[in-house]
């Protein structure tokens, strides 16, 4: 008899550059399936700041710091509603499957970019790095 069995999956990453971050507001280590810390990440964007939270546009020149995780299935639901994702075109973000780079190393990373529209009048976060901007500006 054959073995039919499915070989697992490899867990599903994501890429966390905001509030999602270890420390922030909505921080990903408190929510429950509790996610596994891959390592520190970066990708290519542009960070802007929206009040209480930033919006991350892929690409360009500049560099954006966050975190990956490794994350279930349920876990990966509970961020799309915090992320307001239902698939609709005026969705404030959008989820995409992209490639980061963890300490150096490629790693394809599920991550919410900010829908266009909504960051036409931002201001930009020069470091790439949210934390250390709500940080500086706490002070």
């Amino acid at each position: 008899m054959p073995d039919e069995s499915v070989p697992p999956r490899p867990p599903r990453c994501v890429f966390v550059y905001g509030t999602l971050r270890l420390g922030g507001s909505n921080d990903i280590t408190r929510l429950q399936p509790a996610p596994r810390f891959v390592g520190p990440a970066q990708v290519a964007g542009v960070l802007y700041h929206l009040g209480a939270y930033p919006g991350l546009l892929l690409g360009g020149d500049q560099w954006v710091v966050g975190e990956v995780y490794a994350i279930e299935p349920a876990l990966e639901a509970i961020l799309d509603a915090i992320e307001g994702v239902v698939g609709q075109p005026g969705d404030e973000y959008i989820r995409r499957e992209v490639v980061v780079l963890v300490e150096g190393r490629p790693l394809a990373c599920l991550l919410y970019e900010i829908n266009p529209p909504y960051v036409a009048a931002a201001p930009v976060i020069a470091s790439g790095d949210w934390l250390q901007a709500v940080a500086l500006k706490s002070h």
